[in-house]
């Protein structure tokens, strides 16, 4: 069996952070360690540099936990007025973290086109508004099919929360905001920036994990404009005996920011060339052309599988275990997930397999 189903790269990791990392654990001392202010400039210039966005340092949070966490913690900060929105298909954890917060959440289905400019998944901006959110919540790029939202959704997202209820935010995962393709000419829209005058109604979250396969080592930051809101996502992570900063988190992250671009252009090199060859095998099984990360959304039936247990079927003929599309939402059935940062060799077998479909 090869395993495509979790969104973690089966690559090593920049040579820069691992070198940081064998450094601090030499030192042989990992007692209670404050926030290194210093990380909040090197965020702000990370942004600068790679999506010629400006960040005011002052918004940005150092968190050593995972964004999936400082989702679950931004809930209890924000104790929303009106439903949690989000579409659907979208990354599973969302509705996870609304079901474990006891929070109403309603998904809103994407268009899916098909063929030409019109295909792959657009955001039904309208009926975001027209349930008047408390929150909406979404990955951008898009987990599972890798979809850049534009500059002009993020922007009528926001518009949404700023017409809703008191208290109101767009929360925006850009996890994967790092991957973008190079060579569709796409900027990533990045939600403090794409809101711009209404930048305090949203949350941008990111992290060095999926960009430089460091998960394993969650850390997160949180680009939060609101000082409001920030004061009280501090004083719910107090309660937890939690705090900014993190002994090897900020290792990771500094190391990752102040060091790894080079890396990353190679990396992004590398992912293409597997796009591009997997979506030349299967062609229209690729309902929305992924712009963005390394996660491959597929229809089941396009490829010859069955519409139900079409993930089984997959391991049973191929022995290529991806993830159901199920998990990702009730538009979600019917697809799988496959993972394609792989090493060349295993490409190749992977290519090879699912060509005898």
């Amino acid at each position: 069996m090869i395993a495509l189903g979790l969104a973690d790269m089966d690559l090593p990791g920049p040579p820069a952070v691992a070198g940081a990392l064998a450094a601090r654990a030499a030192h042989r001392a990992y007692g209670y360690t404050l926030c290194d202010p210093r990380g909040r400039d090197l965020v702000a210039r990370w942004y600068r540099a790679r999506h010629s966005v400006d960040v005011d340092p002052d918004w940005v949070m150092l968190l050593p936990f995972s964004p999936r966490t400082a989702l679950r913690l931004l809930l209890a900060a924000l104790d929303p007025a009106g439903p949690v929105l989000f579409p659907s298909p979208e990354w599973g954890g969302f509705a996870a973290i609304c079901r474990a917060a006891g929070v109403a959440w309603q998904e809103v289905p994407l268009v899916l086109g098909r063929g030409g400019e019109a295909g792959g998944y657009r955001l039904p901006t309208e009926e975001f508004g027209r349930r008047r959110p408390g929150v909406i919540m979404l990955s951008n790029p898009h987990n599972p099919s890798g979809r850049v939202w534009t500059r002009a959704e993020i922007r009528a997202l926001a518009e949404a929360v700023a017409d809703g209820p008191p208290g109101a935010v767009l929360v925006s995962d850009e996890v994967h905001g790092d991957l973008l393709h190079p060579g569709r000419g796409l900027r990533q829209p990045v939600a403090v920036d794409a809101a711009g005058d209404l930048a305090r109604y949203t949350v941008t979250l990111n992290s060095v994990g999926k960009t430089f396969n460091s998960s394993g080592l969650p850390s997160c930051f949180a680009v939060v404009p609101d000082p409001g809101l920030r004061e009280r996502l501090t004083g719910v992570m107090a309660g937890f005996g939690l705090w900014e900063g993190g002994l090897f988190e900020q290792v990771v992250q500094q190391a990752a920011l102040r060091s790894g671009g080079p890396w990353l252009d190679a990396l992004l090199a590398h992912l293409v060339t597997a796009r591009d060859r997997l979506t030349g095998l299967l062609g229209d099984a690729v309902p929305s052309p992924p712009e963005a990360s390394y996660l491959l959304w597929l229809e089941a039936a396009a490829l010859g599988l069955p519409v139900t247990g079409a993930r089984t079927a997959l391991l049973e003929r191929c022995g290529l275990e991806v993830t159901d599309g199920a998990d990702f939402g009730a538009a979600g059935k019917g697809f799988l997930r496959l993972n394609f940062a792989l090493p060349g060799p295993l490409l190749d077998t992977v290519l090879g397999r699912l060509s005898l479909l």
